[in-house]
């Protein structure tokens, strides 16, 4: 199948690349990047020399005339502009946030600009998000630290409150894109943690409240703290919720067990190991753990993910996957780098 990527010079398009060149069925054919046009690829993304003496190409609605699935990798809004240029009987995944929405309200309170509308939702280790994937053309991708906060929570619908959710979470600087920025050079992040989008305001918010709510069929409300870590990539989760009944931490591992025992993603860590974001650079994989605070009375889930690999460019690929009634997993069975 040919393959179109648009906006392939920043960190998650430079991901994407990497996985794409070793997928069994998949060739890409078209790489645009509009800043970097006419730039060999291997000079923003020196790591990919499966695509050494290559070029971004700007952006031209013909290159992409003959891709069975196009990839989007660009800045939020930017997605919904190219949409109608592309061809209708492509398959396209959007990693941006432009489609996953369904309130037009809640875009614009968060995100602001014109609201596109909404797309399936590409939560893929997750019913009924998967059956819907695989009938659909387009696909909106979750975002990084919605896709660890949703698949962490999901489990716990049936035993603890999902309306009061308080979740602090880590994120690598990838995150933040590759855009330069004061706040992100090495002497400002190394050796400090500091939290952004403070007090409920960060975008991904409206997203998590939207998945889980169809989730557990009641209203979702999430207390989200966002904090940015010394290290280029991973996101940490840690999510909390006030028990809905009693239950043991073993009662409770063994429900998160149960609920992903069908994921080729997903695993629940045994009972004492925690999750370690460093065991999953590079990988499609998510490592959760669960335990009960009997004091608080209350659920906590650790969730380690890469940003840019579950959260992002791999994740897409198993939507991908999906959509075209390939194995998901094609081209993603591989481990974490660790240490």
């Amino acid at each position: 199948m040919k393959i179109g990527v648009v906006g392939a010079s920043g960190y998650a398009g430079g991901e994407l690349l990497r996985l794409l060149a070793f997928h069994p069925h998949f060739e890409v054919t078209a790489i645009t990047a509009h800043s970097n046009a006419g730039e060999l690829i291997t000079s923003v993304h020196p790591q990919l020399q499966s695509y050494v003496g290559k070029k971004f190409s700007a952006f031209a609605p013909n290159d992409f005339a003959s891709c069975d699935l196009i990839f989007l990798a660009l800045p939020h809004g930017e997605s919904a502009k190219v949409i109608a240029q592309l061809p209708t009987t492509s398959k396209i995944v959007d990693l941006g946030a432009d489609y996953r929405l369904e309130s037009a309200d809640q875009w614009s309170k968060y995100y602001g600009g014109g609201y596109a509308g909404s797309w399936t939702y590409g939560l893929a280790d997750i019913e009924p998000f998967k059956s819907q994937i695989s009938q659909s053309t387009k696909v909106a991708n979750p975002g990084c630290y919605a896709t660890s906060i949703a698949l962490g929570a999901a489990p716990a619908a049936s035993i603890a409150d999902l309306s009061d959710l308080v979740v602090v979470a880590a994120s690598g600087t990838t995150g933040a894109g590759r855009s330069a920025k004061i706040s992100l050079i090495a002497s400002e992040v190394a050796g400090s943690l500091t939290s952004y989008k403070f007090g409920g305001v960060h975008q991904h918010t409206p997203e998590i409240e939207q998945t889980l709510t169809k989730i557990s069929g009641t209203q979702a409300k999430i207390s989200f703290t966002p904090i940015l870590a010394p290290m280029p990539r991973g996101i940490l989760s840690t999510i909390t919720a006030k028990l809905a009944k009693k239950v043991t931490t073993e009662e409770a591992h063994s429900l998160y067990v149960k609920y992903f025992a069908d994921s080729q993603f997903v695993t629940v860590l045994p009972i004492g190991v925690m999750p370690k974001t460093a065991a999953l650079t590079g990988s499609n994989y998510v490592q959760i753990q669960v335990a009960v605070d009997d004091h608080t009375s209350r659920l906590v889930i650790s969730v380690a993910i890469d940003n840019l690999g579950k959260g992002a460019a791999a994740q897409a690929i198993q939507n991908a996957n999906l959509m075209c009634g390939l194995d998901e997993a094609a081209g993603l069975r591989f481990d974490g780098l660790g240490v």
